[in-house]
């Protein structure tokens, strides 16, 4: 591929956009709307109750008065007296700092143990994560009333036992939650690079994982707050909380029941304390996630290994000729498989040199992105790796510690860059990390390398856009920058994922562009994935073509078009249009469908959409083998197409129109 220069444009929708505003003036903002005035006012006027309660009406809530005893509403007592004449009113009030400390403490026991819980597996090993998610699932299926009187037995009467009883019963269903959560954030791409990167499990959980299920916890958080208060006024009521001479709103509501068709007051009021309360926590959790701002993931990826399935196809392994020991990175029979039977890479052997770029190509499900994923070692539970991973002499699969280096000399650019980026970081501070990881710069250093880094991309103001997040950035300039962050190492191999898809012409010209200038400039080689043969065409050397987990072609990118011998392939140049297409026929479709990963196929997975197939291809399964009439040029086909000088791209169409028909 010829180099060019790439000039720093400005896209349509690159339009400058404001600095991130910082936590302190989201809330600010929060607060002018209906919705934080209302919470704000609230959790003013309850924390003042709660404050200056007993310090003003203390006194008048512990003021014995024998003749003023049961008395109802009056203009002295606005919810009238209890047995021994103390004012109502003022007992409801004093009780509400009692109440409060002992509903946010159970609600701090919770969440504390909720977050260590649900965070565990994300930190433990495999064996260790299962144990601790099997205990939540066993506790959170117990019945919350039964299990927070059970507790309550168990720590003897009082508000401390209370207070631990339902702290302890709030872990559960929270430790559900953040693992639920967790696991979602788990499976982004974002989390991934990390992981590539060198990070520990413990760093992701803290940089990646909390700040993206922050809202969903708050909002879980003021809930529970909300629960612990009608918990504690029903453990009260019943007698097991709070003792004489206390009292909170759930021990009122119990003096106050034997009175209720006397004076209704002094019965009700307690209970009304109690669904204010849980109100304002209500509000006072969606403020706060207003605040925030985040939305969590949506992909769930399990957190533990299982054994993978055997492959009973009956499927003869590859083979790959002279290989060459010098190639930069180097598979040989790699297989990744699911449970069930499921195999979606089938003994593939591939190779990339130094310098050179590769495409892989092939329909939806055949394999390509996962043969990717194998080759960086980011193939997600519960996929199995099978075969020899080699790069740079060294055997990924059979010594794990020699992935680390992969975060250093392998860049990985995914198909979403949106799902790439941690929506919770600023772009800067996460290309950053990667100099702070393998290079052992310190963090002004880093974050200057990452806007050299910005810059080289082609993002302009690149100081401004470090301090931004993902969101506020195009598609275009979002690639961009996680090209960028591959660079911030020197890698020596950059796998792309499809990462033209969903850009429009001209900034698929200009990442294209930006690839080829990276490989002129650092000898870099490419690992390229795509459904569109003309961007491979332009980009690589060297082409692979994939179909039901196999490689069924290898050849030149010269003879793509013009000398392919697998009727596959041949089907997918007659799908793409040309200047010469007969705008009154409809576009070229290959019938059928490609065979699932858990299908057993005997013979060609391609011979029921073939239509030169015979007996031969539904029996027995092809090997690649040297195609005739070109050096590098391999097909896996019994009967291959005439490959020839004679082979143009019109013979290819009419190639793929008999397979229509």
């Amino acid at each position: 591929m010829t180099a060019t220069t790439m000039t720093a444009t400005t896209e349509p929708d690159d339009i400058c956009a404001d600095p991130p505003e910082s936590f302190a003036r989201r809330a600010r903002q929060s607060v002018r709307t209906p919705l934080g005035a209302a919470a704000l006012a609230a959790v003013l006027l309850l924390a003042a109750l709660a404050v200056a309660g007993p310090v003003v009406f203390g006194d008048q809530a512990s003021r014995i008065d024998t003749a003023a005893m049961n008395q109802g509403v009056s203009g002295a007592h606005l919810l009238g007296t209890d047995s021994l004449g103390r004012d109502i009113a003022a007992r409801v009030i004093v009780a509400t700092r009692l109440t409060l400390r002992l509903g946010l403490s159970a609600t701090a026991i919770g969440l504390l143990g909720g977050l260590v819980l649900g965070l565990a597996p994300s930190v433990l090993g495999r064996r260790g994560g299962r144990a601790v998610t099997g205990v939540v699932g066993v506790l959170v299926a117990f019945p919350g009333l039964l299990f927070v009187l059970f507790l309550a037995t168990i720590f003897g009467i009082g508000s401390t036992g209370a207070v631990l009883a339902i702290g302890l019963a709030l872990v559960p269903p929270l430790a559900r939650l953040i693992q639920n959560l967790a696991t979602t954030v788990a499976g982004s791409d974002y989390v991934a690079a990390a992981r590539i990167l060198g990070v520990g499990r413990f760093r992701i959980v803290v940089r990646h994982v909390l700040p993206n299920i922050v809202e969903p916890v708050v909002l879980f958080a003021a809930q529970a707050a909300t629960g612990s208060l009608i918990a504690f006024a029903g453990l009260s009521f019943l007698g097991l909380g709070v003792q004489s001479p206390d009292y909170d709103w759930g021990r009122l509501l119990n003096e106050g029941l034997s009175r209720i068709y006397v004076n209704p007051a002094s019965a009700l009021a307690p209970g009304v304390a109690v669904v204010l309360a849980g109100l304002v926590f209500g509000l006072l959790g969606e403020a706060l996630a207003q605040t925030a701002g985040r939305r969590t993931a949506a992909r769930a990826v399990p957190a533990a290994h299982v054994p993978a399935a055997t492959d009973t196809d009956g499927a003869l392994p590859q083979t790959q000729a002279d290989v060459d020991s010098s190639a930069l990175i180097q598979a040989t029979h790699l297989r990744v498989s699911f449970p069930g039977g499921r195999t979606a890479v089938r003994d593939v052997s591939l190779s990339v040199a130094a310098g050179e770029a590769v495409g892989l190509v092939g329909e939806s499900g055949s394999g390509k992105s996962l043969t990717a994923l194998a080759l960086a070692q980011l193939v997600p539970h519960p996929g199995h790796v099978q075969g020899t991973v080699r790069f740079d002499g060294h055997d990924l699969l059979a010594d794990p510690r020699s992935g680390r280096r992969l975060g250093a000399e392998l860049a990985m650019v995914f198909q979403d860059p949106m799902t790439s980026l941690n929506p919770a970081l600023r772009v800067g501070r996460q290309l950053a990390e990667v100099a702070e990881v393998h290079l052992g710069r310190s963090r002004k250093a880093a974050l200057a390398r990452a806007v050299d880094r910005l810059a080289a991309v082609g993002i302009p103001d690149p100081e401004r856009r470090a301090r931004q997040r993902p969101h506020e950035y195009s598609g275009g300039m979002r690639q961009r920058a996680f090209i960028g962050m591959g660079l911030m190492a020197e890698p020596r191999l950059i796998i792309a994922d499809e990462p033209t898809t969903a850009l429009d012409v001209t900034v698929q010209k200009q990442v294209l562009e930006l690839l080829g200038r990276i490989r002129a400039n650092s000898g870099a080689a490419l690992l390229l994935i795509s459904h569109d043969l003309g961007v491979v065409a332009e980009v690589c050397d060297r082409v692979l073509v994939m179909y039901a987990g196999r490689v069924v072609e290898e050849l030149p990118v010269a003879r793509l078009f013009q000398a392919a011998a697998h009727p596959y392939t041949r089907a997918l140049v007659g799908a793409i249009p040309t200047m010469a297409t007969d705008l009154d026929r409809e576009l070229a479709t290959i019938p059928g469908r490609p065979p699932e990963p858990g299908e057993q196929v005997t013979g060609c997975a391609f011979a029921t959409r073939c239509a030169f197939a015979q007996d031969r291809c539904r029996g027995e399964l092809p090997v690649l083998e040297p195609a005739a009439g070109g050096a590098g040029h391999r097909v896996a086909c019994w009967y291959p197409r005439a490959v020839g000088s004679d082979t143009t791209r019109d013979d290819t169409a009419r190639a793929k129109t008999e397979v229509v028909q």
